[in-house]
């Protein structure tokens, strides 16, 4: 179905984050065709859509979560990374089946749905219960099996997680008509040996796909890493030629000047994930030291059991204010600079140079934001207004690929009362 949004107000995000007052968007085939102040009036066959007090504006894109842990939402809190990790979410994670991952997906999707995510990064297991509910619920997701073997060797050819990364990349990349793409992720440094490692960039390289992979998330990784390999889990990474590959690094909470020199040279993303960083007391990452050097970095929400959700405008909110606090510098990590971390930089992070902004041309990966909300009023600047005042529940529609997937509280591709029948059902059986 084609689209007018008319009489709307659009951030366009592009190289000079122009705003378009009063202005018309024109959507024909999932893209956007036209821009401008009465675009659509000669349009035909269109679905109108009245923008009046609402802002046009891209999708949100979360660079980093694990959207099957809605099921472990405030389960285990309170408690420091390694003790949450291996006491508490892993032995819930073990019996974890197939079913359990899908409605634990859509619970999370419809979560950022509503609050105005149209893409998403994820690292987890049973990948393609993951991959069939992006595909039915219309999202758009980069994916991939998250490994883990401390095995030294030199051959995994049989090594399950290996072999179940090849066959989803196969399977999967560029499924759903592109809305897919599949990557590669070794876990950790502490959960993969340097040799599974070495044999995952091989992999990668061989199948043309990226990397995901958890960096320098903790004080205890990073000297670790110094003990037992005499480098940063940044430089361990970067000598065994991981970062050869385009690479996206969730965290990097602990990365040095000299790590992040590195990361430049190899193209490296950092995936800024504040909340959950700071709920796991694991720090607060250089951010804008990164930024400084020239680094891609992009936000990321991580998984629901450690933020305890999905919603990126709170990570924004984070991103743009921690920086300032703990360096005493109020001009660090301005409102324009967190929605491009958001939007542009997230797109180009995750190789989707047709997202992330509003231009004609572009996919229509865009939403709505109802301005007319109390705590936006007045509006005397916008971006300000999005990143300090707005709350993921303004958001009034979300569109991916020129198609509706959420409007007014409804959700158009998932069934609601169907995921909470079986959310009930999956949380007896895991919790009771």
């Amino acid at each position: 179905m084609n689209h007018i949004i008319r009489d709307t107000t659009v951030l366009t995000m592009n190289d000079r984050n122009e705003i378009l007052e009063r202005t018309d968007v024109v959507i024909e085939n999932g893209i956007i065709a036209k821009i401008g102040p009465k675009a659509g009036e000669t349009a035909d066959n269109a679905n109108i859509i009245d923008g009046s007090g609402k802002l046009v504006m891209p999708g949100l894109i979360n660079c980093h979560c694990h959207v099957p842990m809605t099921l472990l939402r405030n389960y285990a809190d309170d408690m420091d990374l390694q003790t949450w990790l291996f006491d508490h979410i892993f032995p819930v994670e073990d019996r974890l089946n197939e079913d359990d991952v899908y409605w634990g997906t859509l619970l999370g999707i419809m979560e950022m749905l509503s609050t105005g995510t149209t893409c998403f990064a994820d690292m987890y297991y049973f990948m393609d219960s993951i991959a069939s509910a992006v595909e039915s619920s219309g999202i758009r997701a980069q994916l991939s099996r998250g490994q883990t073997c401390n095995e030294p060797g030199s051959d995994f050819s049989g090594n399950q997680a290996m072999k179940e990364s090849e066959e989803f990349v196969r399977k999967w990349n560029g499924a759903a008509d592109g809305r897919i793409t599949a990557a590669m992720a070794p876990h950790a440094i502490y959960t993969c040996s340097p040799s599974y490692i070495q044999a995952i960039a091989e992999k990668a390289g061989k199948l043309g796909v990226p990397i995901h992979v958890h960096l320098d998330e903790t004080v205890r990784e990073h000297e670790d890493s110094l003990g037992t390999y005499g480098k940063t889990p940044a430089a361990h990474l970067y000598d065994l030629g991981l970062f050869d590959h385009k690479t996206i690094a969730a965290h990097c909470v602990c990365i040095t000047v000299e790590d992040m020199a590195l990361m430049k040279e190899k193209g490296v993303s950092v995936i800024h994930c504040p909340a959950s960083n700071l709920k796991l007391a694991s720090g607060i990452a250089p951010i804008p030291e990164a930024i400084s050097a020239g680094l891609n970095v992009c936000i990321g929400t991580d998984g629901a059991s450690s933020n305890n959700n999905l919603n990126m405008w709170e990570d924004m909110y984070l991103a743009s204010i921690i920086h300032k606090g703990s360096k005493r510098d109020p001009k660090l990590i301005t409102a324009a600079e967190t929605l491009r971390m958001a939007t542009v930089n997230g797109a180009k992070a995750l190789g989707m140079s047709c997202v992330g902004s509003i231009r004609e041309g572009n996919k229509a990966d865009l939403i709505m934001v109802d301005l007319e909300k109390p705590h936006l009023k007045p509006m005397h600047n916008l971006c300000s207004a999005l990143v300090y005042s707005a709350q993921g529940s303004d958001v009034c529609m979300t569109m991916v690929d020129g198609r509706i997937l959420y409007q007014d509280g409804e959700f158009k591709t998932i069934d609601r009362e169907k995921v909470d029948y079986h959310l009930e059902k999956v949380c007896k059986r895991l919790f009771e």
